[in-house]
């Protein structure tokens, strides 16, 4: 905020007193924050640190302990250095005894060679200070306005964070009280060399009050938390490189600038703010898993990133073997029974049985849900020859814990099965790059496994069948081609003759294995009423209902028909 003294001496009033460097070059970097003009020896009685002193050298000490003595209380109390002006005391330059003691103290010794108005130094430099408040205090309000911004729009904490960043062009790292990383902005620099070995990195940097910056790790940092709950830290990068001296001492700052402290805590407030207005929603911990299965499943960030942002939240995917499990309710009734609010309910328990379940199981993964249906895992392991036994242990766990804490019973009043859920598990993969190839196929398994009625622990892809093989291919044009080619003449009819619908007729009649009698039993028709609805089918669609090869194709047809109809 403050101009140093190297700038002080760059002025137009200062360069036509044709300056002079004699002693403490070194200390020309200390912020200049007030100019004293001083012609008595004990003035230093009357500073406060930080004031660039302007003298004549007539009132200063005739013998050298005097001088040595006035340089000395002047470095004591911490001001950015002298300027003597040349002509009325000292003719052809400072004593050399001033020249020793300001070296040794590092302060900075400046001589005028030419005489210059006083008024006109202080006037420039105060005018820089008074400019230079003004800036500061424009930045604090735009940080103050930018948060506010932010907290009423209900900025999510990526974006929190990227403010932060910008406004204060420094690395900002999001973090958890386990030193796990939730989120950052290296704000230009290197993502790889701000996060590698964060935990240990971090657990360096104390923290005493609320907010404090850390000399030797360059890090300022603040609790994030509210109503005495503090859940992260906050942390800023400042300065990139090096420390700016002090005005009292000459050495490294205690902390970075008013303006960044500010800012730093305004982000914290607002994180924890947007905190307690989701405070029934995700945790921060999820939500960033979720934005990371999701960008595997949708290819919305770079692999690299995910992997970079997975491990610094503890996660590590590379060089590992993974693979993809989804985790959903047999039937969306359950979800979305009693409204979409109770759906969401139990998607979340879900969720939290999965997490619980991953966490006794002792299994390193991303979890979280990913759609209104289905919780995700990214299961890494470090070994491939574990894989079955890891799929195991976590089914196992995760129907025990969601046993314990009373969901997961049969319901005879609602079915067999009812309230179970279904683990399904793509392929392993030996990288990230082919893990959302093991993720849609576990999704597609656990959609084709609702109309398996069999309680495996695990569904892997071989367990689905036919009717499951035509439901992960239920996107494909050509099957859907072969439906409309099969059946398309019969689904006309139906569509004009609303009353008769023949495609439940010929359902039932396959569905019995091509038995008459049953199949008029299970359409509850009377056997001619039957009879003749069949041979109205095989005149529509111009097939021999009585060859194995052509109901097969028509059987098949069905099953593909309501894959393709099913969401």
């Amino acid at each position: 905020m403050f101009p140093t003294v190297r700038e002080v001496l760059a002025l137009d009033p200062v360069r036509h007193g044709a300056p002079r460097v004699v002693a403490g070059d070194a200390g020309l970097d200390r912020p200049v924050r007030w100019i004293h003009i001083a012609e008595v020896p004990d003035i230093a009685t009357l500073l406060g640190g930080g004031e660039l002193v302007l003298t004549t050298g007539i009132g200063l000490p005739g013998d050298d302990a005097g001088l040595r003595a006035f340089i000395g209380d002047l470095a004591d109390v911490g001001v950015s250095g002298l300027v003597v002006e040349l002509g009325r005391r000292y003719l052809t330059g400072v004593p050399r005894v001033m020249v020793a003691a300001a070296e040794r103290r590092g302060l900075p010794l400046v001589e005028l060679r030419r005489a210059t108005p006083f008024v006109r130094i202080t006037e420039a430099v105060h005018a820089l200070i008074v400019d230079a408040q003004l800036t500061e205090l424009r930045a604090t309000e735009e940080i103050h306005q930018r948060f506010n911004d932010l907290s009423v729009e209900g900025a999510d904490t990526a974006e929190v964070i990227r403010q932060a960043a910008e406004l204060s062009g420094c690395p900002v790292v999001l973090e958890n009280l386990s030193r796990q990383v939730l989120g950052y902005d290296p704000a230009g620099e290197s993502a790889e060399l701000l996060l590698d070995g964060w935990e240990q990195h971090s657990r360096r940097i104390p923290l005493t009050g609320r907010t404090a910056y850390d000399r030797d790790s360059g890090w300022l940092v603040t609790a994030v938390g509210a109503r005495g709950q503090d859940w992260g830290r906050l942390l800023l990068r400042w300065p990139a490189s090096g420390d700016v001296p002090s005005a009292q001492s000459g050495e490294p700052t205690a902390g970075p600038p008013t303006r960044l402290t500010i800012l730093l805590e305004r982000a914290a407030s607002t994180l924890a703010l947007g905190r307690l207005i989701r405070r029934d929603a995700e945790g921060l911990e999820r939500q960033i898993h979720r934005t990371l299965l999701t960008a595997l499943l949708d290819h919305s960030r770079p692999v690299d990133e995910v992997a970079l942002r997975a491990k610094a939240l503890g996660v590590v995917l590379d060089r590992r073997h993974l693979v993809g499990v989804m985790v959903r309710h047999r039937a969306e009734d359950l979800v979305g029974e009693n409204g979409p609010e109770a759906g969401q309910a139990r998607l979340r328990d879900l969720s939290e049985a999965v997490g619980q379940a991953l966490r006794e199981a002792k299994l390193t993964a991303l979890t979280s849900a990913v759609d209104d249906h289905s919780v995700g895992v990214l299961l890494a392991l470090t070994d491939p020859a574990a894989e079955d036994r890891a799929l195991s242990a976590f089914a196992t766990t995760l129907r025990r814990v969601r046993l314990d804490s009373g969901v997961g019973r049969a319901d005879p009043a609602r079915g067999v099965g009812a309230g179970a859920v279904i683990v399904a598990a793509g392929s392993g993969v030996a990288s990230l790059r082919e893990a959302r190839r093991s993720l849609v196929e576990a999704r597609q398994i656990a959609e084709a496994a609702r109309r398996d009625r069999r309680d495996l622990p695990i569904f892997r892809l071989p367990h689905v069948g036919l009717a499951g093989l035509l439901h992960l291919l239920r996107d494909e044009p050509r099957l859907q081609t072969f439906v409309e080619r099969e059946l398309g003449a019969l689904l006309e009819y139906d569509a004009r003759h609303p009353r008769e619908q023949l495609l439940d007729t010929l359902r039932a009649y396959l569905e019995q294995g091509r038995n008459k009698t049953a199949g008029a039993a299970a359409a509850h028709l009377s056997r001619p009423a039957f009879y003749e609805r069949l041979a109205r089918i095989s005149r529509i669609l111009d097939v021999d209902l009585d060859s194995v090869e052509a109901s097969l194709s028509l059987h098949v047809a069905l099953l593909a028909l309501e894959a393709v109809r099913t969401p």
